[in-house]
């Protein structure tokens, strides 16, 4: 039996500009794509219905079909990596891994139990940058350390992007004019470097435990028109003003090099959007302990009323907040929900409700198309105040002000509550006033017990 090396996709699910592939097409062995479908993350989905692992599915399946049209395949496993990758060692000649990193606190440690076992039988394992424009350690103060404010992080990635752009060493150590992290990896060129061999069986959604569903699954082309208005209309929930990448950014369909290029070059905006995502990753794997707790300690002291009642109607969208609702119901039905309308559903449930910000984490980890666990916890701990750039705790939105400046005539609630407007619909299930005296007295009272 020939050596092979293999390439485990996890987050990167694309034959072009792949930085591991392109790694892995270019060392000594023919190489043999892998791909998990890891129980220790699907055991925890709650529905068979889960249109994010039918993504995950369609998306292996088209990319095993390019590979076998040339002759090669993808093995796609499903079990616990612990399990999948001793039995992968007796039945191939393995003789290197490669892979590109996850800044996960459980995928870390996944990836750190692979390469303990890959050490053992004196393979290495090697991984790369691909999910992330810039690593944590590429972003730095002045001074030395982490940015936990995105303002002066946006300006020093910037000037680190500008600084790469003219002259830079890429991965073979030759000097280009053009940033390899910016323009696809000459994959096609080693193309014929993948093994050859017969097709491979794939498990089917069933033998997993799911079924297809009805959710429309966005697509990972958007036009330059929309992206060059993006600063103009992302915040109207009411119209298609956003790009609705999450998903594909989420999976790895699509290169962030290539969409961070494009944004450099058609709006800055945009461009800023993709570094809150870099800026939450880095914060993720620098301080991990965010995934449990508050990135700042003295938060954690405050006393969340944590109703579940009020719980239930704002996760069902009846809260009798119509922009709350609206965005609820969307999110139930599609997936999805406006960007615009989630710092104002979060914002509500952590002041207006006092119900802690990892209820509302885990219900939209649970729902969302595009769930990623570093933007949507910085995100959540952005509403509630406690994370690294957060809003101020004094700092509560106002359904009401909201939806009059981005939805003042109603065609987004309108939409997603068409009750709205009649008796049928429900009264508010708090006061407004009363509800930010409430999140006031209980912010300074939690903040004043971490003083003590």
């Amino acid at each position: 039996m020939s050596k092979v090396s293999i390439f485990w996709f996890r987050r990167d699910l694309r034959l072009h500009d792949n930085a591991g592939l392109y790694h892995a097409l270019k060392g000594a062995y023919p190489v043999l794509p892998l791909f998990i479908f890891d129980r220790e993350i699907l055991d925890d989905l709650e529905e068979p219905k889960d249109a994010r692992v039918e993504f995950l599915h369609d998306t292996l399946h088209s990319m095993k079909d390019e590979l076998e049209q040339e002759g090669h395949t993808l093995i796609v496993k499903y079990g616990f990596p612990k399990a999948v990758w001793p039995a992968l060692l007796k039945e191939y000649d393995v003789g290197a891994v490669y892979t590109n990193r996850d800044y996960e606190p459980y995928a870390k440690e996944r990836d750190q139990m692979v390469r303990e076992m890959l050490d053992d039988a004196g393979i290495p394992f090697h991984d790369f940058k691909d999910h992330v424009v810039f690593e944590a350690e590429e972003v730095q103060k002045k001074t030395g350390g982490t940015y936990t404010v995105f303002t002066p992080y946006s300006r020093t990635w910037k000037e680190v992007l500008g600084s790469r752009t003219d002259t830079f060493t890429n991965p073979d150590g030759e000097r280009q004019d053009i940033s390899y992290y910016l323009k696809p990896y000459p994959i096609e060129d080693y193309a014929d470097h993948f093994l050859e061999t017969a097709p491979l069986p794939m498990p089917s959604l069933e033998d997993m435990g799911f079924e297809r569903t009805e959710i429309e699954l966005p697509s990972k082309k958007v036009s330059r028109g929309l992206i060059r208005k993006y600063d103009e209309t992302r915040d109207i929930p009411s119209i298609d003003g956003t790009s609705r990448l999450g998903i594909h950014f989420r999976f790895g369909t699509i290169s962030i090099r290539e969409k961070a290029w494009r944004a450099k070059q058609l709006n800055e905006t945009f461009l800023n959007e993709l570094i809150w995502r870099d800026f939450y990753a880095q914060i993720l794997d620098e301080y991990p302990h965010v995934a449990e707790r508050s990135f700042r300690p003295k938060y954690d002291y405050i006393e969340w009323r944590n109703d579940e009642t009020d719980f239930k109607k704002w996760c069902e969208g009846k809260t009798g907040y119509p922009i709350v609702d609206a965005g609820m119901r969307e999110l139930n039905q599609t997936g999805y929900m406006h960007n615009r309308v989630r710092m104002i559903t979060a914002s509500f449930l952590t002041k207006h409700l006092l119900i802690d910000w990892r209820w509302g984490e885990a219900y939209f980890a649970k729902k969302l198309l595009d769930f990623d666990l570093s933007s949507n916890n910085g995100g959540w701990q952005w509403a509630a105040g406690s994370g690294t750039d957060a809003a101020p705790y004094f700092r509560v939105f106002n359904p009401y002000s909201q939806q009059k400046k981005f939805d003042k005539d109603f065609k987004y609630i309108k939409k997603w509550v068409p009750e709205f407007g009649t008796d049928r619909y429900p009264e508010p299930v708090v006061d407004h006033k009363m509800a930010r005296e409430r999140c006031l007295e209980a912010y300074k009272s939690g903040l004043a017990r971490a003083e003590d």
